[in-house]
């Protein structure tokens, strides 16, 4: 029998409509409640394990999400893969892009960054050097190919800490260090993950052009425009991984 993958699921995707649910499992971790209850099911005929980052119902913003719990809960149930989803503003990328990333920069604050705890279990320095795993970015990018998606193939996430969108002079800051791309929820996911030795990758949605990239301001239609139009594409993605 097939192992099952998890989703972590973000703005846009907080269900997977075409997911044969089995069962949902509420699971009970030592950093407190997960975003949702674990949902169990088949997708296409892949058994998968789906979790709205944002709750059921959207409603838990990104600087509040329990990523500790969230991913401790999937790690729990015997989750070996996760692959996160989510939607970001483009710095060198336009809307409607696909991206696997292959690098991040933090600029998140205040959240629970890791599992290690002074005097309750040793010290832990895991290895970020590479902070996705390979072999699941690569099986990422072919599922695109084989669904005819076309996705950019690395770039580098610079995660902050919302939920407002960031100023002109911020974005300018982050691509001159590199950035490609901007979300909000990229960390604490993926360095917890290494930590519990999963293997993590992430498919980003880019929904807008980042601030100060385009004239005007953001708009949330325009985001809402481009999600519900290439929402599908991600679908699509998870399906022939």
């Amino acid at each position: 029998m097939k192992e099952h993958i998890a989703i972590i699921g973000g703005t846009g995707l907080s269900r997977l409509d075409a997911l044969e649910v089995e069962r949902q499992q509420i699971v009970v971790t030592p950093y407190g409640e997960p975003s949702a209850p674990l949902t169990f099911g088949q997708f296409d005929g892949v058994p998968i394990v789906f979790l709205p980052r944002h709750g059921e119902a959207h409603t838990i913003p990104p600087h509040l999400v329990n990523y500790q719990a969230n991913l401790w809960a999937l790690h729990s149930v015997g989750i070996r893969e996760v692959v996160s989803v989510a939607s970001v503003g483009g710095i060198t990328l336009p809307p409607r892009a696909l991206v696997v990333p292959d690098q991040i920069i933090d600029y998140t604050w205040g959240r629970g960054h890791t599992y290690v705890k002074c005097g309750c279990t040793p010290i832990k320095h895991v290895d970020f050097t590479h902070p996705y795993c390979e072999a699941l970015r690569q099986r990422l990018l072919e599922a695109g190919r084989e669904a005819g998606i076309e996705i950019a193939d690395g770039g580098t996430y610079g995660a902050t800490q919302g939920p407002r969108l960031e100023t002109a002079a911020e974005i300018c800051r982050m691509e001159q260090d590199g950035c490609d791309l901007v979300g909000m929820t990229g960390m604490p996911e993926a360095a917890l993950a290494r930590e519990l030795d999963l293997c993590f990758a992430h498919l980003s949605l880019v929904v807008n052009w980042a601030a100060g990239k385009s004239e005007g301001t953001i708009s949330m239609e325009a985001i809402k425009e481009v999600l519900d139009t290439s929402i599908d594409s991600v679908r699509r993605i998870i399906s022939r991984l």
